[in-house]
């Protein structure tokens, strides 16, 4: 999980609250903002941290099979079950069921669970004994839940069981500046999969991407990016914006007040320091030594901030006449 945004830093203030109380907790957010990865850190900073974790996505379990999956089977419960299998709730004994797309779980699916909520206690298929299981439950949904009990197709009982506790996951169009951090991180872990070298991006890309709207969110910035990695040439990406592209509205944190005076300043800073970079790799003809002696700072830091605003000395070459270049 990274970032830097007043609602990401919002988000990790409350993972690490919730992580204390051992309450079954409700993640929503739009598709690709990281529930899944929110759940993980719920566990891992969790006193069950050293028990398992069991992911699950609801909509990929048949109706039929529901209770088997979630509390096992004897061998002879049914046709084909010619050995006694665990349920996810065994195998998660102790530690955490994260339960994915948790509004894909069909009315029987729901009753199931929720007789297992109410409890914590449950009788696996041809036995005869009921078993009691220690696992928290965390759900995730793209949907509104509440929207959809109030229409009939989410039990509202179930739903008050795994709302004991809400995590609120802001689109990555709420998130001031995440962009250029997360896209960093992305071309790092390119770079070490796949061997291509260290790339960064245009200044005029990341200009067009932190006015995008980004409707995949985290998911859909990391397929643009692997993607471009893997097929453009040179140091420096230059990604062309969406045909289609609309513009997002100034970022708004529910939480934190005076969030676009902190988005205009945060512009402002980006601004100033990509001029400042430029005058002063001019003045030091590219040399990112002599950048760093005459801004008074060490050549590591200088270079992670040359690098995040796509002006290393290659890219700084780019930008000049080619008569005007340095040979390498």
């Amino acid at each position: 999980m990274i970032g830097q945004s007043p609602a990401f830093r919002e988000v990790v203030r409350l993972v690490a609250r919730m992580a204390a109380c051992d309450a079954p907790i409700l993640i929503e957010g739009e598709t690709g903002t990281g529930k899944e990865l929110a759940a993980r850190a719920i566990h891992y900073q969790s006193p069950r941290q050293d028990r398992p974790f069991i992911p699950v996505n609801c909509g990929a379990i048949p109706d039929s099979l529901i209770e088997s999956e979630l509390f096992g089977h004897r061998k002879g419960a049914f046709t084909d079950a010619k050995d006694n299998q665990p349920g996810l709730i065994t195998l998660a004994e102790g530690g955490t069921l994260f339960l994915d797309e948790v509004d894909a779980l069909s009315p029987k699916g729901q009753v199931t669970l929720l007789r297992f909520l109410q409890d914590q206690e449950f009788r696996p298929l041809g036995a005869r004994q009921v078993e009691h299981g220690n696992v928290r439950v965390l759900a995730a949904s793209n949907a509104s839940l509440p929207a959809l009990a109030e229409r009939g197709t989410f039990r509202a009982d179930l739903l008050y069981r795994l709302r004991i506790l809400c995590l609120d996951l802001p689109p990555l169009r709420a998130r001031a500046g995440d962009v250029a951090y997360l896209a960093d991180w992305f071309l790092e872990a390119c770079a070490q999969r796949f061997r291509l070298g260290t790339r960064t991006l245009h200044p005029d890309t990341l200009a067009w991407m932190a006015c995008y709207r980004w409707p995949g969110n985290i998911r859909e910035l990391e397929n643009v990016l692997y993607r471009e990695y893997l097929l453009s040439e040179g140091p420096v990406l230059r990604i062309d914006p969406p045909r289609d592209m609309d513009p997002a509205p100034p970022p708004q944190d529910p939480h934190t007040e005076g969030l676009a005076f902190n988005h205009a300043k945060a512009r402002a800073i980006q601004a100033f320091e990509r001029d400042y970079l430029l005058s002063l790799m001019d003045q030091a003809h590219g040399n990112v030594s002599l950048a760093a002696r005459l801004a008074g700072k060490e050549r590591r830091s200088l270079g992670k901030l040359l690098k995040k605003h796509g002006l290393g000395s290659t890219a700084w070459q780019q930008r000049l006449p080619h008569e005007e270049r340095v040979p390498a």
